[in-house]
Formats: structure tokens, sequence, C-alpha cells
């Protein structure tokens, strides 16, 4: 018995037999080209709809755009880069473009192989969230597609950048802290290997902050910092190193939500009350922060609108590249819930 036929897939010829009007009438409203009647527009419209045609990106890729936008996350479990995406999305949503994500696994070489399938691939942009790989490669990749760095620090005449003021993030935890009465806060941050990335990236600045803001607050002598990952795991172990001095600390400043998650697991796997014992602070305000349970402090970066103004940015480099390029930084905003209070007396 033979297989059944495969249906014939629809063409920008079988569109126009069916609108009876010419190819070059329908490739017009494909894209959106000068030259075309609202009557028309109709027209092919429905004859797209009826016979559920779709455009096929190769081809299009072939007259100059896929309409294809690529967005590397560096890992698609912390629930902060979820909050990107949906603000890139939905900024794109009435727009031809569509999101196409890939993980960037956290170290160059996946990063590099990631950003060169999508150039193969000809998306009409790239949107890096928390890339880690050099600069010069960053610009690399700009001189070749339109790119918007997210969460970098720095100016570059190559690509965008949008990104959190993490100084200023880093201080609202410690002044928050510090007025409730603590002076023992430790901080947790990521490990920052290569010192020529020191001054762009988020961990590296928040870790700075924090010190800065703890020598504003006159306790320089406190600054107690513990360098793992920006992970679940990490806030694990960071939390083990700080509850095993003497005197253990009063509150721990996660450098970010996910860590946060491990130092709370940590802390109760010692017997220790949340905040009666012990406070707790993450960044990043993601979803899981506010669920009653968990009720953690955090900073809010506003994730969301981050996505939405990278998507914006990169729209307006793909129709112009030689416009300057821009950098947005937002100012965090503090949201206090029940993982701090005042040290025990």
């Amino acid at each position: 018995m033979e297989p059944p036929a495969q249906p014939k897939r629809v063409t920008i010829v079988d569109v126009a037999r069916h609108a009876q009007v010419s190819t070059t009438a329908v490739s017009k409203v494909l894209r959106n080209a000068y030259g075309t009647s609202p009557e028309m527009r109709a027209k092919v419209r429905q004859a797209i709809d009826e016979l559920g045609y779709r455009p096929f990106a190769g081809a299009r890729g072939m007259r100059g755009q896929t309409y294809t936008v690529g967005v590397m996350l560096p890992d698609i479990r912390n629930p902060f880069f979820p909050d990107i995406l949906d603000g890139i999305t939905d900024a794109l949503w009435d727009t031809d473009y569509r999101v196409l994500m890939a993980p960037g696994r956290n170290g160059e070489e996946a990063e590099a192989k990631v950003t060169d399938a999508m150039i193969d691939r000809g998306m009409d942009g790239l949107i890096l969230v928390a890339p880690i790989s050099p600069r010069s490669h960053l610009e690399s990749v700009a001189g070749v597609v339109p790119t918007v760095v997210v969460g970098r620090h720095g100016q570059s005449a190559a690509y965008d950048t949008v990104s959190d003021d993490d100084l200023a993030g880093a201080a609202l935890i410690v002044d928050h802290l510090a007025d409730l009465g603590h002076r023992r806060i430790a901080h947790i941050e990521h490990a920052e290997t290569d010192p020529s990335r020191l001054a762009e990236m988020p961990n590296a600045i928040r870790a700075d902050g924090y010190r800065r803001a703890m020598r504003a607050r006159g306790l320089e002598e406190e600054i107690a910092v513990v360098s793992t990952t920006y992970t679940q795991e990490g806030g694990y172990l960071g939390a083990q190193q700080l509850l095993a001095r003497d005197p253990r600390p009063t509150a721990i400043f996660a450098g970010a939500d996910i860590v946060a998650m491990g130092v709370l697991q940590a802390v109760s796997e010692a017997g220790l009350q949340v905040p009666g014992d012990i406070s707790i602070t993450g960044y990043d305000n993601t979803t899981f922060a506010a669920l009653g349970p968990i009720s953690l402090t955090s900073v809010d970066q506003a994730g969301r609108l981050i996505g939405a103004n990278s998507a914006q940015l990169l729209i307006a480099r793909i129709r112009d590249r030689t416009r300057p390029t821009a950098q947005i930084k937002f100012s965090p905003t503090l949201v206090s819930r029940r993982t701090s209070s005042p040290p025990p007396s």
C-alpha cells in the first residue's frame, strides 16, 4: 500500500491566482510595500487566509529579511530570564517578527556557537542576554547583524545596550537591611574569572555596589563576600560557608533570586528560621519571590520592561544600521517582603 501523498505547499503563485492578482501584488502585500490599495491588500489577505499560505522563511531570507529575531538566554533555569523573554515577545507581537530562542549555557564557546548558528540562519537581529563573551566577539557579531546586548554595562559603537543600575540596586538592599538594624550583612556573588569584564558584568557591579554601600553605612569591617555562582547550588554552597562563620551573619544578600533559593534551603537544613534567625534578600523580583510561602525581599529590575525596550531598540537598528547606538539603564526598586526583618536581639 502506497503512503498517502503529502499535501502540496501553497505558493505565492497559488495566492495570486486565488485572489486574481499578480504575484508582484502579492509580494508587495507580504512586504508591506508601497503601491497597493486597501482593496488589493484585503483581497490578498483573504486569499492567504482561505488557502492557509505561509511564507517560506528561506526564500524571504534570500530577498533580504527572514523576520526572525534570535534571543540568547544564558540559563533557561533562572526564573528572571523568562521575564525578559516575555517583554521581548510582547513588544514584537503586533509586528511581523517572531522570536527564536537558544541557551548560551554561561560559556564563551557555547555563546559563539549560538550566535554563529543564528547568523547562519539569516536572522534579522539578535538580542544577547547577559553574555559573557569578550567585547571583541560581541562587536564582531554586531558588525554582521543588528545586535542588542542586555545586562552588560559599558558602551559600544557597534551595539545597543539595555541594563539595570546594579550599583543602585545593591545599595537598596544594604540600606534596607541596615535600616532594620543589621550590621553583619553578607553577600553571595557570582565569581568573575575574567578581570577584563569586571567593569561590565552585572554580578561584579552588584558586588561592588554592596561594598560601597557597606562602607557608606560605616560597616566596612563587616564586609563579607562569598564567591560562587548565580545558581541555586551556588546559593546553597555560599550559605553553608557563611553559616559556618562565628559569628554568623544576621542577613544574607543573595546576588540573584535563584541564589536566594539555595540560601533558603541551606538555612532551613541548618534548623534556622527566616527572618527570625537570619534575614535573606534576593535580586530580580522573579515570580517565585512573590509566592506566599517564600515572600522574598528582592530588588525589582523590571525584566519585562528591559525585554520590551531591547526589542524596540533592535527593530530600530534593523531599520537603520547607521543610527547612533543607544544605552538604556533602568532604576531599580526594592520590594520588601517577609524574609527581612530586624536582627535577633
